[in-house]
């Protein structure tokens, strides 16, 4: 692995920065009726795309951080994440924290074996793509093993198939992020490779 340069290190606070201003005001979301569409997917696939796997793992952690902060009322709040907190801190530390670590790591190397097939184009936007769809799946699926056998989550569920409940809850929401994460990250992903950014990475 290829040591960090000053310019990986200015990306990479870039990036953090981006993360936390929109992780802590509504530039973040995207408020539509009931329907809230998350831009924090975006800075970290960028952060993957530009700087691999170690980026993408550093930039999940901040953002695992701020998803857990919100279950206490730091920089937001979540009515989920409040619930799972009462419920066990710990697990709920995990639930959010993991998955979004996890998400930045295996976007750095769905970006790094696509760059090597593909256009920048095509590479960034389904980089974008799998940010938004494996925070969705590794959310969801921490979500369910870890508090499935809970009252709170049984009366969420409601009796149904897993996949279903999974489908039914996520729902709209997680399709107009993948579709907003795809079409953004395309967008600056490219850009940002046209301007030399990544070019030491490939």
């Amino acid at each position: 692995m290829k040591k960090f340069t000053i310019r990986d290190f200015v990306i990479l606070a870039l990036m953090v920065g981006i993360l936390l201003l929109m992780s802590t005001t509504p530039l973040g979301y995207l408020n539509i009726g009931p329907l809230a569409i998350t831009f924090n997917v975006i800075p970290l696939a960028i952060a993957a795309i530009a700087l691999g796997p170690v980026g993408g793992l550093i930039v999940g952690c901040v953002f695992g951080i701020t998803s857990f902060l919100q279950c206490i009322g730091v920089g937001g709040s979540s009515a989920m994440g409040v619930m799972l907190f009462s419920i066990n801190p710990v697990l709920t530390f995990i639930q959010r924290f993991v998955p979004r670590a996890l998400d930045g790591l295996l976007l750095g190397y769905i970006y790094r074996f696509l760059r090597k097939r593909t256009k920048s184009y095509v590479a960034c936007a389904v980089t974008g793509f799998f940010s938004a769809f494996l925070n969705t799946l590794l959310f969801m699926t921490a979500l369910v093993v870890l508090f499935g056998n809970t009252q709170y989550m049984q009366e969420l569920i409601g009796g149904r198939n897993i996949i279903v409940f999974i489908c039914t809850f996520v729902g709209v929401n997680a399709v107009a992020e993948m579709a907003s994460s795809t079409i953004l990250t395309g967008a600056v992903g490219t850009a940002l490779d046209k301007a030399g950014l990544f070019r030491e990475r490939k």
